[in-house]
């Protein structure tokens, strides 16, 4: 019979020679807490696997051992299915119905549009932007079959990049069913237009869910595969080598996160402003690289250097990016929590609450979750009881 997590946690705890207690104060976690771990009455979060995998140099055995305790994710995905329901939808726009012709300037303001609803869904849910986004990529996509070259090819990508788009939001918007459908059919688009770009960032989306499920090895082989397609941009490749270092992260191997950073940033520091027809994969955070890393460090169980990265790497992010500034706010109180600053975590935490209520993200909740269960065991600390209730509202709001 396999062990179980307590018993394999136990014995790496005695075999690093700590006590319970001892070790509470490592991780910031209290001895009952890390006792009820031990004994199996309590199962283990993902995040107290990784910083104990690190604390008690187990090699990534603890992280692993907690993803068997976690039942398999029911929601597996079959792509056929979703692909044709996404070209269904695709297929009803502007039926029955004239298509008209355009010109170098019509197709100039349906991209000027689009970046019109990605700089608002920047600053707020994807409800206010959704219908929009997915009626527009229909219009836009209509229109590239009744057009002639070079126009229907430019009409796809752009397209392409807004079923992209529309992919991600609806990942904030918590569907994650919709964002691997819309990312896919946003690689045939690309593909149609004549650029395999596109198609090679589609695994870096898709890379990109597997990582909120904290699945390392699917977050890891997904990012490979977008650097090994040969099509990538440079910036393309770097994104892809930037998910799979933090997929290395997520599953407790420091060198391995080290190689993958370090080969995502040749590639990212040295891509240019895109000239494409369509508008800017990825990030447009001022250095997507540096947040990556102030991620992953809390990930590796290095919460202080962690905290001290985003909160440089914040200030850099501009007011109007909502969504980045809510995403690693939460990210650096986290981080500050796990260090054991528990006034330092409650006083960025109550500076981020605001940006975390307008953009209303199902991935920032991910982490805010985290958060809220890590701030409970000091509810009698005064800073915790002043932010706890906007804390729990903020969060059951949705």
């Amino acid at each position: 019979m396999a062990k179980t997590f307590g018993a394999r946690f136990r014995e790496f705890r005695a075999a690093a020679g700590f006590s319970m207690g001892e070790l509470a104060k490592r991780v910031n976690y209290s001895k009952s807490y890390i006792s009820k771990i031990e004994n199996d009455v309590k199962p283990p979060s993902a995040l107290l696997a990784r910083i104990c995998d690190r604390v008690l140099d187990a090699g990534g055995a603890l992280i692993e051992a907690a993803r068997e305790t976690r039942e398999p994710p029911s929601n597996k995905l079959d792509r056929g299915q979703m692909l044709a329901g996404a070209g269904a939808v695709l297929g009803i726009a502007l039926a029955g119905g004239s298509r008209p012709i355009l010109d170098d300037r019509a197709v100039a303001g349906l991209r000027a549009s689009f970046e019109q609803l990605r700089a608002l869904g920047m600053q707020t849910s994807p409800a206010v932007v959704l219908e929009s986004l997915v009626t527009q990529t229909h219009t836009v996509h209509a229109l590239a079959r009744g057009n002639p070259e070079p126009v229907r090819s430019r009409l796809l990508l752009l397209a392409a990049r807004m079923a992209e788009y529309t992919g991600w939001l609806s990942q904030e918007a918590g569907n994650d069913h919709d964002a691997l459908s819309w990312t896919r059919h946003a690689a045939e688009l690309g593909r149609a237009g004549g650029d395999r770009e596109i198609e090679s960032y589609a695994f870096v989306r898709e890379a990109g869910l597997a990582l909120y499920r904290q699945d390392p090895i699917a977050t890891i082989d997904l990012a490979r595969q977008a650097q090994k397609l040969g099509r990538a941009g440079s910036r393309t490749f770097g994104l892809a080598a930037r998910r799979e270092a933090q997929g290395h992260a997520l599953a407790g191997d420091r060198d391995a996160f080290e190689r993958a950073l370090d080969r995502a940033a040749g590639p990212l520091y040295a891509s240019t402003v895109d000239t494409k027809d369509y508008p800017v994969l990825g990030s447009t955070a001022p250095d997507p690289l540096a947040l990556a890393r102030g991620w992953s460090l809390a990930d590796l169980g290095l919460a202080g250097e962690s905290a001290t990265l985003l909160g440089g790497e914040l200030a850099r992010v501009p007011v109007t990016n909502r969504r980045t500034r809510a995403r690693f706010g939460v990210r650096r109180s986290l981080a500050h929590a796990l260090d054991g600053e528990i006034d330092e975590s409650c006083r960025t935490l109550a500076a981020a609450l605001d940006d975390v209520a307008h953009v209303d993200s199902a991935t920032v909740r991910t982490d805010l979750r985290e958060l809220a269960r890590c701030l409970s065991r000091w509810r009698g600390h005064h800073t915790v009881r002043e932010i706890y209730p906007e804390l729990s509202r903020v969060l059951h709001r949705h």
